[in-house]
């Protein structure tokens, strides 16, 4: 075999070769589906926090759309950041959150729903119910729930240093909560691993009500209601929205807070 042959046989090979090489990455070079609202979901890669309100609507509600779920809000939005999802729908509130600590994302104006967070209670139990109702209560009318607001959600550092000046809950009796502590502002873990937030703060003046000692379970989310039935923990404080579906296995509290699912996608 002569040289020029040698080479033409090397050149094919090598084409061949980049030929096959573009063919098996082809699947990992899809192009991002451009998000501008709710009805560009529709056929999209969703990323979600699973057993959330974001979850039940893009599984009810999105035709076509290929779920990714994660434990952690954080996880999904870095699924976003990193491309391998076109879109992420959560907790408005969580969004803010997420997309001031992660750069590239931002919040598309339009809200997919409406609800509420409630205090979820075991099913039949009226009068622990009614006495949380009680403590909704009388937080808002004191201005307690104004300064969990402001601390947690504007970030106030007086409002924040306010609520640590309060007196610890205890007691001879523990309170225990159920949370997914992933879900800042509501329930997430502190630089020194303590679990905090919105959600906290209204649990730690339950408890002082109460005269007992706050204990905190951290648990996946879509674990929380099945905790409650088996007496894991007395209540569920998790961002939780009161729903139909929810509502027949458990009781709610008077809501606490209003919300809405959005859209993150990358800017």
């Amino acid at each position: 075999m002569n040289m020029k042959r040698i080479i033409a046989l090397a050149a094919a090979l090598v084409l061949v070769v980049g030929a096959l090489a573009g063919c098996a990455g082809g699947d990992t070079q899809t192009e991002a589906k451009v998000i501008a609202g709710a009805a560009d979901l529709a056929g999209a890669k969703i990323a979600v926090q699973e057993g959330t309100t974001g979850d039940v609507y893009v599984t009810d509600e999105v035709e076509g759309a290929i779920v990714s779920r994660f434990k952690r809000a954080v996880d999904a939005a870095m699924d976003l950041k990193n491309g391998k999802v076109d879109a992420v729908v959560i907790d408005d509130q969580v969004a803010k959150d997420l997309v001031a600590e992660i750069d590239g994302l931002k919040i598309l104006s339009e809200s997919l729903t409406e609800e509420q967070y409630a205090i979820a209670m075991p099913k039949g139990d009226s009068e622990t119910v009614a006495a949380v109702n009680d403590v909704i209560k009388n937080a808002t009318e004191s201005g307690l729930i104004e300064t969990i607001r402001k601390a947690y959600i504007d970030k106030d550092a007086a409002a924040l240093a306010e609520l640590e000046a309060l007196e610890a809950p205890k007691g001879s009796e523990k309170l225990i909560m159920g949370t997914n502590a992933e879900f800042a502002p509501f329930e997430f873990q502190d630089d020194n691993g303590a679990i905090v937030g919105y959600d906290i703060e209204i649990a730690k003046e339950i408890a002082r009500v109460m005269g007992r000692e706050l204990v905190i379970e951290n648990m996946a989310f879509d674990s929380l209601i099945a905790a409650l039935n088996s007496g894991k923990v007395d209540m569920v404080i998790a961002g939780m929205t009161a729903n139909d579906e929810r509502r027949q296995e458990v009781d709610f509290s008077d809501n606490y807070y209003n919300a809405a699912q959005v859209i993150i996608v990358k800017e």
